[in-house]
């Protein structure tokens, strides 16, 4: 195997056709990414655990998804036992970590679920997560914009009496994005973190103002019950699975932890601490945080406030437990939540483009990286072109489909479809994606020659029992998409896009297979082993 030293670098040429990477396939089931290029690689020891955990946590978008999410789990779905379900989803997702950090350990990988699963359980099914996660996080960043642009044209209108039409906002979003994340990954991190911070602790003051003052009408232990989270309370008509589903999707981004490892400071220490804290410190923020609603409304009147006016859910409280001066900072912390958002899943959509471009499966120059910054620019243009095109997309279906008109207007538009409809898709794919890792994991060590490299806790039990928790969020996602989407057909096709485009991704495995054996050999495998 080639090594690297300051006077003869290894030639920056991608892994197809070249004979020290189908060598290193042979003999090995992984490839070191120390044989490429200083032109391919990206900027190693850059982050540290914060870092890390900022860019994961900014991904979950905790007031985008405690203001977006909690409404509807409380008002459409498991009513006032909503909280319960946030922990319902603490354990499942816990469960799911715990075979996902030991796979971490193994492979430091910019592509996450593609290396892992394409290691456990083959390169056909591992490039079906690259391709699902690809697309997941292209869809989320773009569903991220419409949601950004909603509140920012609200908030800017009210504020500052600047009225622009709300695509101005999108794409004026997206071009930023774009612009900072060429720059060193450390940039990336300090904005994420600078914005993490600021919507943590204003939820946090709010959750305690409104559980010291004793709520609208008293403090009720009840709302925490996790079994009634699975037959609703206080509401009309429950739909239990609506509100474990909105829990789960709430979550959705700290996963990405491991997308960084080749950036990371000791990712064999930091990435498994990173998604241990972001789980578990997510789960007690959002419980606390749907527990404060639920008070803040009142166990008789919360289900009928999230109904009637979900987008006021949590400002109409801030107002009335803390004061307008934290509605009116909320109402500008959401914009930026939302950006951080979707600057964490532009990032880790660009890392799966360079994960692939830089093995040769996708277009090769998407795996190169900037030579000051080491950072995966390439991809991060691309992925700036695929969300613009999203967006205008879904712009033109909105005008040329009726239904869609019906469901929303224009100005509700980009809140209600163009970030609800991409982020269940999205949701979908992600869940999916991670169902099949619990199962690589289990694959993987539950070979004779990994058998005892891990405790079967962790390697069989917590795993398999995430993977069926998970699992059921999926049949629950797809038993209640009238629910989340009225009867427009765009929306009851969401889960067979889906599993249409994972099973191509399976089919892109095969062909190469029998095309370009030498390319699927390194599908999936490339690890940086020095870290």
């Amino acid at each position: 195997m080639a090594t690297t030293d300051s006077t003869q670098p290894p030639k920056a040429e991608p892994p197809g056709g070249d004979e020290k990477f189908v060598a290193a396939a042979a003999d090995s089931e992984s490839i070191d990414v120390a044989l490429l290029g200083d032109d391919r690689r990206l900027e190693r020891h850059a982050l540290g655990l914060f870092g890390v955990l900022f860019i994961a946590l900014a991904g979950a978008a905790p007031m985008s998804a405690m203001l977006g999410n909690v409404p509807y789990a409380v008002g459409f779905g498991n009513g006032t036992a909503a909280p319960g379900g946030f922990i319902l989803g603490a354990i499942v997702l816990l469960l799911f970590s715990v075979g996902y950090v030991a796979m971490a350990r193994l492979f430091t990988t910019a592509g996450g679920f593609y290396g892992f699963i394409s290691h456990g359980l083959g390169r056909p099914l591992g490039m079906a997560a690259g391709w699902g996660g690809m697309a997941a996080y292209s869809l989320f960043e773009a569903g991220e914009w419409g949601i950004f642009a909603y509140y920012t044209r609200g908030t800017f209108s009210q504020f500052l009496h600047i009225n622009l039409a709300w695509p101005v906002y999108a794409f004026a979003g997206l071009v930023l994005v774009g612009v900072l994340t060429y720059f060193d990954v450390k940039l990336s991190a300090k904005v994420l973190g600078v914005a993490l911070v600021l919507e943590v602790l204003l939820l946090l003051v709010v959750d305690i103002f409104i559980i010291a003052k004793g709520g609208a009408s008293g403090i009720s232990f009840a709302p925490l019950n996790p079994v009634s989270s699975l037959v609703g309370a206080g509401i009309k008509v429950a739909a239990p699975g609506v509100g474990i589903f909105f829990a789960l999707w709430s979550w959705v981004g700290f996963e990405a932890t491991a997308n960084y490892a080749e950036e990371a400071r000791e990712p064999r220490k930091m990435v498994p601490r990173a998604t241990y804290i972001a789980v578990i410190g997510l789960g007690v923020l959002y419980t606390l945080t749907a527990w404060a609603g639920v008070l803040g409304h009142g166990l008789a009147d919360a289900s009928t406030s999230a109904a009637s006016d979900p987008g006021n859910f949590y400002f109409s409280i801030a107002n009335r437990f803390v004061g307008s001066g934290a509605k009116d900072v909320m109402q500008w912390l959401i914009i930026t939540s939302t950006f951080a958002c979707a600057m964490a899943f532009h990032a880790a959509a660009t890392r799966y483009f360079y994960a692939m471009g830089r093995e040769g499966i996708l277009p090769r120059w998407l795996g190169r990286t900037q030579k000051r910054w080491h950072s995966p620019y390439a991809g991060s243009f691309f992925q700036s072109g695929i969300a613009a095109v999203l967006v205008a997309l879904f712009i033109l279906l909105w005008y040329a489909n009726a239904p869609t008109h019906d469901f929303a207007d224009f100005q509700t538009m980009p809140f209600l479809e163009l970030y609800g409809w991409f982020a269940i898709l999205g949701t979908f794919l992600v869940l999916v994606v991670m169902t099949f890792s619990g199962i690589a994991t289990v694959t993987y060590f539950g070979r004779t020659e990994h058998r005892h490299s891990e405790h079967w806790w962790k390697w069989l039990v917590a795993p398999l029992l995430g993977s069926i928790g998970l699992a059921y969020v999926v049949y629950l996602l797809w038993a209640n998409l009238p629910t989340l989407g009225g009867d427009v057909v765009v929306v009851k096709a969401i889960p067979w896009v889906g599993t249409a485009w994972l099973v191509l991704g399976v089919v892109i495995a095969l062909w190469y297979r029998a095309r370009d054996p030498e390319k699927y050999e390194v599908l999936g495998r490339m690890v940086s082993k020095g870290l």
